[in-house]
């Protein structure tokens, strides 16, 4: 890539209108994450235990979708590129939240649980699997950018 890119993503918080921040206990947590062009924002919130609203997306969990988003895509990359039909891909990723090595709350691990489903006349072997996995994770720019630990654990891959 010769070129870089940048992304804008508006983050906006109205507080409690006239009250704003003055009571630790009382203000909301609720945000909206927008970008320009994009068809809807994102509901925004902390999570619940930080007095956030659970029905909206933390930044913990983007986190983590942004590390699976990440893997899926290079993944399927991948797979086209060397003549692999990828029929359908689902990530239940974990990540966890913990003191870490100087005590302050970090995600300290994400671990990805990709299962894919192949179709078409040519079927990866397991190691050609394992590969396409451990090529995803370092090609991963997201991944790459944190500091978290990243583990791929794929689940068995079912073929159509």
């Amino acid at each position: 890539m010769t070129k870089t890119h940048s992304y804008r993503i508006t983050t906006e918080w109205t507080g409690n209108l006239g009250a704003g921040t003055a009571n630790y206990r009382a203000y909301s947590r609720n945000h909206r994450i927008s970008a320009t062009e994009k068809t809807a924002p994102i509901h925004g919130s902390a999570d619940p235990y930080f007095r956030g609203d659970g029905a909206g997306y933390n930044p913990e969990e983007l986190l983590v979708a942004s590390l699976s988003s990440c893997h899926m895509l290079v993944f399927l990359s991948l797979a086209a590129k060397r003549g692999f039909v990828v029929d359908s891909y689902r990530d239940e990723a974990v990540g966890v939240l913990a003191k870490d090595s100087a005590g302050k709350l970090a995600m300290t691990r994400v671990t990805l649980h990709p299962q894919v489903e192949f179709g078409g006349e040519k079927r990866p072997t397991a190691d050609e699997l394992a590969a396409m996995h451990h090529d995803s994770h370092e090609q991963c720019f997201i991944a790459s950018s944190v500091k978290t630990d990243v583990l791929c654990e794929p689940l068995r891959s079912l073929r159509r």
